[in-house]
């Protein structure tokens, strides 16, 4: 059917493909050459029609705002730095019919296994170099050539376990691959967000569409990795460089998907020449290590010296047989450019095939003959960095059209090539294929390329039915990555049959068993311990400020004396008083998101954003409270978001270790500001009206009113809010939930006797346990304080340095 022949379509049909113009001389995936639509698109093109123009925005909307809530995002690069935006999603799915899939699948599965044999043979044998299959000055220059690695074979036998590949359709319909992805290849989990977010734009649609799924992909992929351990008593994790990695949600996003444990360098070592990770009970071995970070800075000792991302003796790790690394250290030297030049001769000689989904063409300007066809045919190529692995047209300083050149420099063109030679690559101007994207209320053809993921199984490489698209912001092709303003776009490989439901678990009926308990590393225990403590702090915070201006409006008198003792005490603790909304209070809650940022992996999304609701609500309302504000109404506000906060997290999460921590660091927080604030407001000088504040504070009027049928006492307010087991405001309180979760921690006991923070934190509770209200002058809280706070010091030595 030609796009202007579609009587037997509805008049919403054509006009929802009226705006649609092709390139002239370019393929598109909605029409086919003769520009009649491809059955493939049909029926999602009728039901996107069937929408009405309001409803397609409210849709496009749903998509958004469950990545927003999802948190996922992106860094993007300019002069004021990096700063993260939010997911571009491009909501039309590009849409691919099985059949054509399948010869993407078969060219993909082919060049995987020539990557394999290419990289085997440069770290081992490099018969490649030696027949002159390879220039020797190729590799030897590169960047990523890691030389330590030569002659070490990978402890499961292969070099590659996951990767990506860019491909674009040619203009005569011909796939080809733009690039190849071996070093840390990403994208794979933003490619399941796409997913979740299109299926919520075109929730019916998708439910009854005969699209593959992508959950078994990885379920097959992890279940590979788990197989290569070898051993039970080991893990697989993930290597990150952390969280200011452009790519960093991905990374966590993928270790909680897969249950994996995502660890920075600084969590590993190196022991006896066996890879570690560094938990709260000890060194535990990792024998596979998924990495997302760059081989060079993988280890400080024999690679790149200045890394601080490593993990010393990682290399040595490798060398001993101990570690599967995915991918193996160098492979990074598959992504080179110039390499496109030689691959479809060492196919040949490897496979002996010729490549079923061929590359780009490239030229290596190395050569003089070479050299000659490319100066003759300068105006119709690309040309970027020999040695370079970015993504073609990714820097507009490296990478530039012939053409573009002569305008600028003409007659020159030749001269700099020859100056170039071997540092130079040429490359086919390739024209991208087109796809429909959404702008300006219709559908519009945009430049695509395609990002497609392999994994090896033990059953050999499979290929995820689908990937993420690349689209152009703008009909300009060299525009489409998304730091350029281009986005991404789910991708439907779509089938005559229903496809087999697919997901992350095994469906079975036979008897189950369960897993290792899951372990702490000592990082991700100390960011959960922090994270307890910043909230806490915060909340103590927005209480006392909360009572502190309540009273100020009363009196109106900052000189007050109780106004004055609590305005003194805010500020000895770091807490402005003479602004609406403390910067201080915001940094706190700052402060706290960061620690939660780097346990992401271990952190549900519902807590992550409430978390990032509550600083962002905390900040908003700083730049927009004046000075006579109703600061109390604003405090209570955030009250109810931080301790709807903590309520999610606690009820939610699983009594691992980590929580345990969290709840540590809560309870220590709370214990050590409730000793701080008897201290100073049951002084004997301490102003009229201080116990109610306490008891304000402590959130426990209620509870005075009805244990103590005697008027409001020193002594009443002390019984309830220090030594009162049964109220969680009490230090006794807070101090025997630390004794109970130190008491489970590993290494609490030692050959049966208590550790020594176990021994600490016993002394404290029982000394306080075995007080009187008599007894807990200031000074005997002051010396109280002071011991909990200790506590934090014995807890960091004994579990996390």
């Amino acid at each position: 059917m030609r796009l202007d022949e579609t009587a037997d379509s509805s008049d919403l049909f054509n006009g929802l493909l009226k705006s649609y113009r092709p390139f002239p001389g370019v393929s598109d995936e909605l029409l086919n050459p003769d520009g009649g639509v491809r059955p493939v698109w049909r029926p999602f093109l009728q039901h996107l029609a069937s929408l009405a123009p309001e409803e397609v925005g409210d849709r496009f909307a749903r998509g958004n705002q469950y990545l927003n809530d999802a948190g996922v995002y992106f860094r993007q690069y300019g002069q004021d730095g990096a700063n993260e935006r939010e997911w571009p999603l491009s909501h039309i799915p590009v849409i691919i019919a099985e059949d054509d899939w399948q010869v993407i699948v078969d060219g993909l599965i082919q060049r995987a296994e020539l990557l394999e044999g290419v990289v085997a043979d440069l770290y081992g044998e490099n018969r490649l170099v030696a027949e002159g299959y390879v220039p020797a000055s190729l590799i030897a220059k590169s960047p990523e050539w890691q030389r330590p690695l030569v002659g070490i074979t990978p402890k499961s036998g292969h070099f590659l376990h996951f990767l990506a590949f860019e491909i674009g359709r040619g203009p005569d319909g011909t796939w080809w691959v733009l690039s190849d992805r071996a070093q840390t290849p990403s994208g794979a989990g933003f490619a399941l967000e796409n997913r979740v977010a299109t299926g919520r734009v075109f929730n019916e649609f998708f439910a009854r569409a005969n699209v593959h799924r992508l959950a078994g992909f990885f379920r097959r992929f992890r279940d590979h990795l788990v197989d290569l351990r070898g051993e039970t008593d080991s893990r697989v994790s993930i290597l990150t460089p952390g969280p200011l990695n452009d790519t960093y949600f991905e990374h966590a996003y993928i270790a909680r998907y897969l249950g994996f444990m995502l660890l920075e360098g600084e969590d590993l070592t190196v022991h006896n020449g066996r890879l570690m990770v560094r938990t709260v009970a000890g060194l535990k071995p990792v024998s596979v290590l998924w990495r997302r970070m760059d081989a060079a800075w993988t280890d400080p000792v024999e690679l790149e010296e200045s890394s601080h991302i490593g993990t010393a003796g990682l290399v040595q790790a490798v060398r001993e047989g101990s570690v599967t690394m995915v991918n193996a250290l160098g492979t990074g030297i598959l992504e080179t450019r110039a390499l496109f030049a030689f691959l479809p001769r060492i196919s040949e000689h490897l496979l002996g095939e010729a490549l079923k989904l061929p590359n780009v063409a490239t030229w290596w300007c190395g050569e003089e003959r070479t050299r000659d066809y490319v100066k003759e045919h300068a105006e119709k190529m690309m040309f970027s960095p020999a040695l370079s692995t970015a993504l073609p047209f990714a820097s507009a300083q490296t990478d530039f059209l012939g053409q573009d050149f002569n305008k600028f420099h003409k007659g020159i063109l030749e001269t700099w090539i020859d100056s170039k030679a071997g540092a130079l690559v040429a490359q086919e101007a390739v024209t991208l294929s087109t796809s429909p994207a959404w702008y300006d209320g219709g559908l519009h053809p945009r430049p695509m390329s395609l990002r497609v993921f392999l994994a090896r199984t033990a059953q050999g490489w499979v290929v995820m039915s689908g990937g993420f698209a690349r689209i152009g912001r703008t009909e300009d092709a060299s525009a489409i990555a998304m730091q350029a303003g281009g986005s991404a776009a789910d991708v439907w490989i779509v089938g005559d049959n229903k496809p087999v439901r697919e997901t992350l678990l095994h469906l079975t009926e036979s008897p189950y068993f369960k897993s290792q308990s899951g372990i702490l590393p000592s990082r991700a225990a100390d960011n959960l311990f922090w994270l307890g403590r910043y909230v806490e702090r915060a909340e103590g915070a927005v209480r006392l400020l909360r009572a502190y201006h309540a009273r100020l409006m009363e009196t109106a008198d900052p000189e007050a004396p109780l106004v004055a003792r609590t305005a003194a005490y805010l500020e000895q603790t770091g807490v402005a008083t003479d602004e609406p909304i403390p910067g201080s209070l915001c940094d706190m809650l700052q402060s706290a998101v960061t620690s939660a940022s780097k346990v992401r992996d271990r952190f549900s999304v519902d807590g992550w954003l409430a978390l990032n609701d509550l600083a962002q609500t905390a900040n908003g309302a700083r730049l927009a409270m004046r000075a006579n504000a109703d600061v109390p109404r604003a405090m209570s506000l955030l009250l109810r978001k931080i301790t709807g906060f903590s309520g999610l997290v606690h009820e939610n999460m699983y009594r691992f270790t980590g929580w345990r921590f969290l709840s540590i660091g809560r309870a220590l927080e709370r214990a050590h500001r409730m000793a701080d604030l008897l201290s100073v407001f049951t002084e004997e000088e301490a102003p009229e009206g201080s116990l109610e504040l306490l008891l304000e504070v402590g959130d426990s009027a209620m509870s005075m009113s009805r244990r103590y049928a005697v008027s409001l006492s020193h002594a009443t307010v002390l019984d309830l809010l220090a030594m009162d087991p049964k109220n969680p405001r009490a230090v006794l309180y807070q101090l025997n939930d630390m004794k109970d979760h130190i008491g489970v921690l590993p290494g609490a006991t030692e050959n049966g006797h208590l550790s020594s923070l176990a021994r600490s934190v016993l002394q404290v509770h029982t000394s306080l346990a075995i007080s009187t209200p008599e007894t807990l002058t200031p000074e005997a809280l002051s010396e109280l304080r002071d011991q909990i706070a200790y506590l934090s010091v014995e807890l960091t030595d004994a579990y996390i340095r």
